[in-house]
């Protein structure tokens, strides 16, 4: 049987395309990574210890022993002509100083959301807005966690309305594919309305 480190590369003349997979702490960004990815991944996980106490938020999330302090790196190929790298980033306020370097070249993101504590993804949410980075919302369904429909999380977000919300669980390799897709779709998508735009406005001005 063939290995995930012994898989051949992507073809040369393949697209090569960074997406982000970002949220707070604890919503399962590394699991999403290992999962999807056709390499063995690049993790830098830590153990939380003592010292983390009062700093580190694991309110819901006590069983947690680990945490990434730099990122989870992984890599899946969609298509012949489509290779996604991915970047994990990391939760917790004290290594958001990495995001913006993390973020520099990235084509879109991923927010991963927990609804047991949907506080964790304000945050990563705001920064891609602020940006104006497109990405896609993954609710992560956790077991034993109460299921709500995308229109009531779409609400409690209170995302735009062209943003798309998606149900997946972060240990399956086709959901993760799936909601990957997703993002390329709408990066596809905002980018075309954004030519679109200019190509208006001018057909307004030579009106006017």
């Amino acid at each position: 049987m063939e290995s995930a480190s012994s898989r051949p590369g992507p073809a040369i003349d393949a697209v090569a395309v960074k997406v982000l997979i970002s949220g707070g702490f604890g919503v399962g960004k590394t699991t999403l990574v290992g999962a999807v990815s056709e390499i063995v991944p690049l993790r830098t996980e830590e153990l939380i210890t003592e010292l983390s106490e009062g700093v580190d938020d694991v309110s819901g999330i006590e069983d947690k022993s680990t945490t990434t302090v730099a990122m989870d790196f992984g890599r899946i190929t969609i298509s012949p002509e489509l290779v996604l790298y991915l970047f994990g980033t990391p939760g917790q306020d004290r290594f958001w100083f990495m995001w913006d370097e993390l973020a520099r070249g990235a084509l879109g993101a991923i927010v991963l959301v927990d609804t047991r504590r949907l506080d964790a993804c304000f945050a990563a949410i705001d920064y891609f807005e602020r940006r104006e980075l497109p990405f896609v919302i993954g609710v992560n369904c956790f077991d034993g966690s109460q299921l709500y429909d995308v229109d009531e999380i779409r609400a409690a977000l209170d995302v735009d309305p062209v943003i798309p919300v998606v149900l997946c669980d972060a240990r399956q390799r086709e959901s993760i594919k799936e909601i990957l897709i997703k993002l390329m779709e709408h990066v596809m998508a905002t980018a075309r309305l954004a030519e679109s735009v200019p190509a208006q406005q001018a057909r307004s001005s030579a009106i006017t």
